[in-house]
């Protein structure tokens, strides 16, 4: 049988007054966007400026509001596209609900084409002290995030440091009024050297060599590398394999996970259960039974012993 085309999906996410309904409704009086299309327009929170549907371009427009996070089912979000005969659907998010929630009711045609966040640029600092775990589930993976209200005495740094520190792919735009836009043009230099002998991972670098081995393995294939470490041994595991990783922060303590690597050495099971060390190893990408799946391999070339860092877990900043 053949599968059903995909549904695409436009999200716009941020927090209340961050720009979202603004953006919407421009995008809706757009004709090179909209020409008529059946859009179902899902509206999750109530903000301070109101759509406008009389100002659209095309008038196929259908609002539905959810009203909580609970609200958000698979069987609500394919009723309401069917109801409406919708060819494509735009969300504009609750800030204060989790993403998941959202990717976890799409029916299974529903592909997100693009995902934007907005904030104003005013409050977002506190928001990202305040309430770190919903500023990050939002910027992990959008695409572009746009602070508007943004005033040239702001410190870009600052803004930028935060995105990164949740993705190293979105783009960043800064918003001065709504004819004067800039783009982020800093520039993120890796804090080791890949093209090095040896690519020699700090002590506080880990999370972000982890995250760049996943998303970028071309850059590691049959390279060496030297980092600081735990070496676990697990019983299911294949002989002369162990695992060495750490535990990583993303953006608080409850997101704290091990990010785990295979290890292959042919006097594996002469390590000490669960000791640190300082490992070196040749890096390759390839089918392992530990993953079930292709994935980095490291091969041991040599390690010693070392302490148990004073900061054990490590972060993206």
């Amino acid at each position: 049988m053949a599968e059903a085309p995909e549904f695409p999906v436009y999200l716009f996410t941020g927090f209340l007054d961050a720009g979202k309904t603004t953006f919407i409704q421009t995008t809706l009086e757009d004709e090179r966007f909209n020409k008529g299309e059946r859009t179902l327009l899902l509206v999750c929170e109530e903000g301070e400026v109101e759509l406008n549907p009389e100002t659209f371009s095309g008038k196929n427009v259908f609002v539905r509001r959810i009203e909580s996070e609970a609200d958000l089912r698979l069987e609500r979000l394919a009723a309401l596209r069917q109801d409406t005969r919708a060819e494509r659907v735009m969300v504009e998010y609750n800030g204060m609900w989790m993403l998941d929630s959202f990717y976890q009711a799409m029916p299974k045609e529903w592909a997100v084409y693009q995902e934007f966040m907005f904030a104003d640029a005013r409050t977002f600092p506190a928001y990202n002290t305040n309430m770190r775990q919903l500023v990050y589930d939002k910027l992990k993976s959008c695409e572009l995030v746009v602070f508007n209200r943004f005033d040239s005495n702001m410190d870009k740094m600052v803004f930028h440091k935060i995105v990164r520190g949740a993705s190293r792919r979105a783009d960043i735009a800064y918003e001065y009024g709504p004819d004067t836009v800039e783009y982020d043009d800093i520039e993120d230099p890796l804090p080791f050297d890949v093209n090095a002998p040896i690519i020699k991972i700090g002590d506080e670098d880990y999370a972000i060599w982890y995250r760049d081995l996943t998303e970028n393995p071309q850059t590691y294939e049959n390279k060496k590398v030297q980092l600081k470490c735990r070496a676990l041994l697990r019983r299911k595991l294949p002989k002369n394999t162990f695992i060495i990783g750490r535990h990583v922060m993303t953006c608080c303590v409850q997101d704290i996970q091990f990010s785990a690597l295979v290890c292959e050495w042919n006097k594996a099971d002469t390590l000490k259960k669960d000791s640190w060390m300082i490992l070196t190893a040749q890096v390759n990408f390839r089918y392992h039974e530990a993953y079930g799946e292709k994935g980095p391999v490291l091969t041991y070339i040599t390690a010693e012993e070392c302490a148990v860092p004073d900061d054990p877990v490590a972060t993206f900043y």
